[in-house]
């Protein structure tokens, strides 16, 4: 049983902490996270790429999961992330530090990662994580390549300032595959209304909206893999499901169901600030 992290007061879900054994997704794409936070692995002969920290106790979990897949954490090349959250950037710092890794990451996330905490207003402002130096800022639509690998940054702001959405193809038994990796669009106990810090939030999350509407993507792999079933999709394509992975519905119900949550918060927010 994993223990329940406890941060700032809050309990984190015990999931967000216990371990998974990490698993081949498609194409070159492993799964090296734990039960309820994604970390994704990619490889390649020139070195390893690898998206997300989760939880800053999370970081050996994930080095013991790369070396269980026969691959060598000091091979990881490069660190990305998908926001500046503790739950998702929280590892990153104790990762760089063992792998020697780059970090590249979004101009929006970059000072809340160098800092270590989400600098806009939110519910949750007072979360803090390792803080940890960014060696190279994201171009949005511009590929992150390493030897065969090629990610390509979709910057999808409102959850953060920086929030990065990511990008590739994999072939897998014959057939192309669209992969696409969502950040985030929840409102999360963002202050939506008077943000000082971040005026522009409610414009960035509909640019988001619209923006994530036009993806098209086959496998989709969120930062909690419990939005598109990720390990149950691992246990029906380990029983022979060919098509366990493919999930062309999942994104537009996700971006779906954030938009209308989104919608009334916002009005909400719009409502007791009349007041």
């Amino acid at each position: 049983m994993a223990p329940q992290v406890e941060h700032g007061g809050f309990k984190m879900p015990p999931d967000w902490s216990r371990p998974v054994p990490p698993f081949r997704i498609v194409g070159n794409i492993y799964y090296v996270g734990v039960t309820g936070l994604g970390a994704y692995l990619f490889t390649s002969q020139a070195g390893l790429i690898l998206l997300d920290g989760t939880l800053p106790e999370n970081a050996p979990q994930i080095e013991r999961n790369i070396a269980k897949l026969g691959f060598r954490p000091g091979d990881v090349k490069i660190l990305l992330n998908s926001h500046a959250h503790y739950d998702h950037a929280g590892g990153l710092a104790q990762l760089k530090r063992d792998t020697g890794a780059k970090l590249l990451a979004s101009a929006g996330d970059r000072p809340a990662l160098e800092k270590g905490f989400h600098i806009a207003e939110s519910a949750y402002g007072g979360f803090t994580f390792p803080p940890v130096r960014v060696d190279g800022v994201l171009v949005d639509g511009q590929p992150v390549r390493l030897g065969a690998i090629a990610l390509t940054p979709v910057i999808t702001p409102g959850h953060t300032a920086g929030c990065t959405s990511w990008m590739t193809t994999v072939f897998e038994r014959g057939r192309r595959l669209r992969v696409f990796f969502p950040c985030s669009a929840t409102v999360a106990g963002n202050k939506l209304i008077g943000n000082r810090t971040y005026p522009g939030i409610v414009g960035d999350y509909r640019r988001t909206f619209r923006r994530l509407k036009q993806v098209q993507a086959d496998v989709i792999l969120p930062p909690h893999p419990e939005w598109a079933d990720v390990l149950g999709r691992a246990r029906r394509a380990a029983a022979g499901d060919r098509d366990a992975w493919l999930m062309p519905d999942v994104l537009p119900k996700l971006v779906t169901g954030w938009e209308k949550d989104f919608d009334a918060e916002l009005s909400k927010a719009v409502a007791a600030a009349r007041h």
